[in-house]
Protein backbone atom coordinates (compact mmCIF):
# COMPACT_ATOMS: atom_id res chain seq x y z
CA UNK A 1 0.00 0.00 0.00
CA UNK A 2 1.39 3.39 -1.00
CA UNK A 3 0.87 6.04 1.71
CA UNK A 4 2.56 8.82 -0.25
CA UNK A 5 0.57 12.06 -0.38
CA UNK A 6 0.02 12.95 -4.03
CA UNK A 7 0.07 16.51 -5.32
CA UNK A 8 -1.80 17.33 -8.53
CA UNK A 9 -0.38 20.22 -10.54
CA UNK A 10 -2.66 22.20 -12.81
CA UNK A 11 -1.88 22.33 -16.53
CA UNK A 12 -2.43 26.10 -16.14
CA UNK A 13 0.87 26.51 -14.25
CA UNK A 14 3.25 28.78 -16.13
CA UNK A 15 6.15 31.20 -16.13
CA UNK A 16 5.15 34.81 -16.58
CA UNK A 17 7.71 37.41 -17.65
CA UNK A 18 7.22 41.15 -17.78
CA UNK A 19 9.68 44.06 -17.79
CA UNK A 20 12.65 41.75 -17.23
CA UNK A 21 11.06 40.01 -14.23
CA UNK A 22 9.98 36.37 -14.37
CA UNK A 23 7.89 34.45 -11.86
CA UNK A 24 6.67 30.87 -11.71
CA UNK A 25 2.93 30.49 -11.12
CA UNK A 26 2.22 27.23 -9.29
CA UNK A 27 -1.34 25.95 -8.97
CA UNK A 28 -1.77 22.65 -7.16
CA UNK A 29 -3.88 20.62 -4.77
CA UNK A 30 -3.70 17.43 -2.80
CA UNK A 31 -5.23 14.41 -4.50
CA UNK A 32 -8.16 14.38 -2.04
CA UNK A 33 -8.54 18.17 -1.74
CA UNK A 34 -11.22 20.12 -3.56
CA UNK A 35 -9.54 23.55 -3.49
CA UNK A 36 -6.56 24.69 -5.55
CA UNK A 37 -3.61 26.46 -3.92
CA UNK A 38 -1.88 29.37 -5.62
CA UNK A 39 1.81 30.15 -5.17
CA UNK A 40 4.05 32.57 -7.08
CA UNK A 41 7.82 32.01 -6.87
CA UNK A 42 10.25 34.79 -7.81
CA UNK A 43 13.75 34.58 -9.30
CA UNK A 44 15.36 34.31 -5.85
CA UNK A 45 13.08 31.51 -4.69
CA UNK A 46 10.89 33.75 -2.54
CA UNK A 47 7.27 32.71 -2.63
CA UNK A 48 3.90 34.38 -2.23
CA UNK A 49 1.09 32.02 -1.22
CA UNK A 50 -2.60 32.85 -1.03
CA UNK A 51 -4.17 31.75 2.26
CA UNK A 52 -7.49 30.55 0.87
CA UNK A 53 -7.84 27.81 -1.74
CA UNK A 54 -9.63 28.50 -5.02
CA UNK A 55 -12.62 26.56 -6.31
CA UNK A 56 -10.86 25.91 -9.63
CA UNK A 57 -7.40 26.16 -11.12
CA UNK A 58 -8.78 28.73 -13.61
CA UNK A 59 -9.96 30.93 -10.71
CA UNK A 60 -6.45 30.77 -9.22
CA UNK A 61 -4.82 31.74 -12.52
CA UNK A 62 -7.31 34.57 -13.03
CA UNK A 63 -6.45 35.91 -9.56
CA UNK A 64 -2.72 36.05 -10.23
CA UNK A 65 -3.28 37.69 -13.62
CA UNK A 66 -5.53 40.32 -12.00
CA UNK A 67 -2.92 40.93 -9.30
CA UNK A 68 -0.17 41.41 -11.89
CA UNK A 69 -2.39 43.79 -13.91
CA UNK A 70 -3.28 45.78 -10.77
CA UNK A 71 0.01 45.79 -8.83
CA UNK A 72 2.63 44.85 -11.44
CA UNK A 73 4.79 41.76 -11.62
CA UNK A 74 7.41 43.46 -9.46
CA UNK A 75 5.06 43.06 -6.48
CA UNK A 76 6.15 39.40 -6.50
CA UNK A 77 9.88 40.09 -6.82
CA UNK A 78 10.53 40.48 -3.12
CA UNK A 79 13.58 39.55 -1.11
CA UNK A 80 11.37 38.05 1.59
CA UNK A 81 8.43 35.67 1.16
CA UNK A 82 4.96 37.13 1.72
CA UNK A 83 1.50 35.75 2.27
CA UNK A 84 -1.58 37.28 0.65
CA UNK A 85 -5.10 36.94 1.98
Amino acid sequence: MDDEYRIIHSPLERRISERGISVEVLIYRGEDDAGWLLEVVDHAGGSTVWNEPFASDRAALDEVLRTIAREGISSFAEDEPQTLH
